[in-house]
C-alpha cells in the first residue's frame, strides 16, 4: 500500500471521525424509532412520531452523558482494563532515548509512557490530544526486540498519533460500547424476566426479543461503521513507522515476534484489544467467525508490504 503522506492521513481521519459523530447517534436514533415502531399497538405513524420526539430528548442527553464522561475519562479506563503504569525514566533510559529521538526528528511533542507487565509482545497508541496522547509498551516487547524493532514499533504507535487515528479509535470505541451496552441488557432482560407472566400476558417477552433483534442489528450497523475505517490505519501506520526509521526491515522483524506472542492476559476487553499493535487473541479464538470482522488486517500480509519497501 502506498503511504499516501501525513497531511492527506490527518484530513482523512478528522473528516472519517465527524461522519462517525454524524453515523453513530443518527443509528442509534433509527434503533429507537424502529423499537417505538414495532412495539405500538396501534402501528399509527402519528403516535410513533410522537412517542419518538418525546423520548428523543432523553436519548440524545443520555447519549451525550455517557460520550463525555468517556471521551474525558478514556484514558484512566484503558489504563484499567490493560493494567498498564508510567515506565519509569530512570530503569528504562533506552526506551526513552528511542521514543524522544523519533519524535524530535519529526517536532513532535513526546507522549506520555507506559509499560504493561506482561511477557507477550504487544504495543498501542491513545489520547485525544497533546495533553492526553501516551504509548503503552509491554515488558515483552521491550525485553525481547532489538533496539531497531523496538524503534520500528515505536514509529508505528507515533504514526498512530500523527495520523489522528488513535482519536478516531476513542470516538469508535465509545459508540460501539453503547450498543454493546443496549444490546447486553436487552440480553439479560430476556434471561432474568423475558417469561415472567405479568398482567399482559408474554407481551412482556415479545417486547425485549424485538429489542434484542433491533439491537443486535444496530450493534451489527455499528461494528460495520469502525470496520470500514480501521483496518486501513494499521497499514498507514506501518508505511508511517517504515518512512520515519527509514528501516522497514526492523518493524517487519518486529511484527514476526510479536505473531508468536500477542496475547496480554490482562487485556480481556475486545474494544481496548483494538487500538494495539496487533489485535491480541488467545489461540481458542484466533479462527473465530468474530475474525471476519477484525480491525486488524493479518499480520502476515502487512510484513509482506514492508518488505516491498525494503
Amino acid at each position: 500500500m502506498t503511504y499516501v503522506g501525513i497531511q492527506t492521513q490527518i484530513r482523512r481521519n478528522n473528516f472519517n471521525s465527524v461522519l462517525l459523530v454524524i453515523a453513530f447517534p443518527l443509528v442509534l436514533l433509527g434503533m429507537v424509532y424502529a423499537f417505538l415502531y414495532f412495539t405500538s399497538k396501534q402501528y399509527d405513524p402519528q403516535v410513533v412520531n410522537d412517542s419518538f420526539v418525546n423520548t428523543m430528548p432523553f436519548v440524545l442527553i443520555g447519549t451525550t452523558i455517557w460520550f463525555v464522561v468517556a471521551w474525558f475519562f478514556h484514558n484512566s479506563m484503558i489504563r484499567m482494563a490493560t493494567g498498564s503504569k508510567p515506565l519509569e525514566r530512570m530503569e528504562n533510559k533506552r526506551v526513552y532515548n528511542l521514543v524522544e529521538n523519533l519524535c524530535i526528528s519529526k517536532g513532535m511533542k513526546i507522549p506520555h509512557i507506559f509499560v504493561i507487565e506482561d511477557d507477550s509482545l504487544n504495543a498501542f497508541a491513545s489520547g485525544i490530544n497533546e495533553r492526553t496522547y501516551s504509548v503503552s509498551l509491554s515488558r515483552g516487547i521491550i525485553d525481547k526486540l532489538e533496539d531497531d524493532e523496538l524503534e520500528g514499533v515505536i514509529a508505528h504507535e507515533l504514526s498512530h498519533i500523527r495520523n489522528r487515528d488513535v482519536r478516531l479509535m476513542i470516538i469508535s470505541i465509545i459508540f460501539v460500547g453503547i450498543f454493546a451496552f443496549i444490546a447486553e441488557m436487552a440480553f439479560r432482560s430476556l434471561r432474568f424476566g423475558a417469561f415472567s407472566r405479568n398482567k399482559d400476558g408474554k407481551s412482556g417477552g415479545a417486547v425485549i426479543l424485538i429489542a434484542i433483534a433491533i439491537s443486535a442489528v444496530c450493534y451489527l450497523i455499528a461494528i460495520l461503521l469502525r470496520f470500514g475505517i480501521s483496518r486501513s490505519r494499521e497499514y498507514m501506520a506501518d508505511a508511517g513507522a517504515a518512512e520515519m526509521t527509514r528501516k522497514p526491515y526492523a518493524l517487519a522483524n518486529a511484527l514476526r515476534k510479536i505473531d508468536q506472542d500477542p496475547f496480554i492476559e490482562a487485556v480481556q476487553r475486545r474494544d481496548v484489544a483494538q487500538l494495539f499493535i496487533e489485535n491480541p487473541q488467545p489461540e481458542e479464538k484466533k479462527f473465530s467467525l468474530g475474525n471476519f470482522f477484525s480491525t486488524h488486517p493479518p499480520i502476515q500480509k502487512r510484513i509482506e508490504l514492508l518488505d516491498q519497501f525494503a
